[in-house]
């Protein structure tokens, strides 16, 4: 796409600026992303050998009044409150006329990336603002908790429900037949508000935790944020490398790490012309129903498998770590090793997505001033204009993706190798890595030449 082309062009468009505007060839850019992983590696191997992150009391304690300002009940109730009303306001519009309505832009990119940066930056923030958390929360507040929570959420069933509902949602974004219509946004998001409310009244909060598909998403994004709470329920500063360490590992972690590396992945793909042309060439072109639902069902074969090229390579390395006698250890290696997966996926997010978030962002917000395509100016916002500023430098922008890609697998590697010393026998620490290393190396080459290539 040139640099002067306008997110309103299609909402679904995330990257302004390929690698004509990259400051070196995408050649030198593959070579030396795949080097820099490979040096990293090598120094921190001989420089870093002792476990350094996943201490229990790791972190600096913050002044007290933060942790009563984000304890504040009235804080954290007005915060809720806001983003109830705006969600009620999203589902109204949600009925509203096609044109400049304001659900498509805040469920693709306010929702979907914006969450993720508001996580990095200070926590899983979807436990305080989902919807349903709220309204359940009243209503076991007004009611009592016998209203909520019927049954114990099954610990079996782990982020499984959370997958799911991440694939419904990269599905609809990537190969659905019509993902920016206000109508499939509409259904999709009054499915998940119906099952993610009958879920929490069945199995209470704790179905707003592992099985909403946001907050799962919230919660492995806030593993790369600098804050936390102690056992202590206090605000701590820490670094991020040992927030990774306390990433849940329940039963469809990994799946839900491939889907979001994978549908991303998948999204950059898609963008190439010979895939164009041969899903154009499979529908047969000419828009018919029949040939729409071919084109959708090879879209969705696409994104299954790289869905699945992500989960079986880092499954297959981590089980293929060296050193490793005891059989109950090995099966678990891929969840004890998932969260180095968190900042490749993170970074390859930001790298993918971010500029929509700052140019598509500002029009979805400044689309809130007239949800119903009434003519209103709520809070001044239709005065306002939108600023591309990352179209408008467009070297600074492919810039911005190759640091936050090839940074995120720099901590990944950083992170399988602190993993690596808790968990193999000191004479397997180097060379029982090596399956990691080599995957991320593979990861970092595909996902730069993926975001550039097309």
């Amino acid at each position: 796409m040139t640099p002067t082309a306008r997110p309103t062009e299609t909402l679904l468009a995330h990257g302004l600026g390929g690698s004509e505007f990259l400051p070196v060839p995408l050649t030198a850019v593959l070579i030396g992303g795949a080097w820099a992983l490979t040096i990293s590696f090598a120094v921190i191997a001989f420089a870093w050998r002792t476990a350094r992150y996943g201490r229990a009391d790791a972190g600096r304690e913050l002044p007290g009044w933060v942790t009563s300002t984000v304890d504040n009940r009235w804080v954290r109730g007005v915060l809720a409150g806001a983003a109830l009303i705006l969600t009620v306001c999203l589902v109204v519009a949600a009925f509203g006329p096609s044109h400049d309505n304001p659900l498509p832009g805040s469920f693709y990119v306010l929702l979907w990336v914006g969450m993720i940066v508001l996580s990095v930056l200070i926590g899983p923030v979807w436990r305080l603002l989902s919807p349903i958390r709220t309204v359940l929360r009243i209503a076991r507040g007004i009611f009592g908790p016998r209203v909520v929570g019927l049954t114990d959420y099954p610990r079996r069933l782990g982020w499984w429900p959370a997958a799911f509902g991440l694939f419904a949602f990269v599905w609809l974004e990537l190969a659905s037949p019509e993902p920016n219509s206000v109508s499939s946004v509409r259904i999709w998001l009054l499915c998940y508000l119906a099952i993610t409310l009958v879920g929490g009244i069945i199995c209470g909060l704790r179905w707003t935790e592992d099985a909403d598909p946001f907050a799962v998403y919230s919660t492995v994004a806030s593993r790369l944020s600098p804050f936390a709470k102690n056992t202590d329920g206090r605000v701590i500063v820490r670094s991020p490398m040992n927030s990774l360490t306390t990433l849940p590992i329940r039963p469809g972690t990994v799946t839900v790490l491939a889907i979001l590396l994978g549908s991303t992945a998948f999204d950059s793909f898609s963008a190439f012309p010979q895939w164009q042309d041969f899903v154009a060439e499979q529908a047969g072109g000419d828009g018919a129903t029949g040939n729409q639902a071919i084109a959708t069902l090879v879209s969705t074969a696409g994104l299954l498998v790289f869905v699945g090229v992500v989960a079986v390579t880092f499954w297959s390395a981590a089980r293929a770590v060296g050193g490793v006698q005891q059989p109950d250890l090995r099966r678990r290696l891929p969840g004890l090793m998932a969260h180095s997966l968190v900042p490749i996926v993170i970074g390859y997010i930001l790298a993918h997505y971010l500029q929509s978030l700052v140019e598509q962002g500002q029009e979805a917000i400044l689309a809130l001033g007239d949800p119903l395509g009434r003519g209103w100016n709520l809070l001044w916002l239709s005065d306002a204009h939108p600023v591309y500023i990352m179209s408008d430098h467009p070297t600074v922008t492919v810039t911005l993706k190759v640091v936050f890609v090839v940074g995120g697998h720099m901590l990944g590697v950083a992170a399988a190798h602190d993993a690596s010393l808790r968990l193999l026998p000191r004479r397997h620490q180097l060379t029982g890595q090596l399956t990691m290393m080599v995957t991320m190396v593979c990861y970092t080459f595909l996902g730069l030449y993926l975001l550039f290539g097309g």
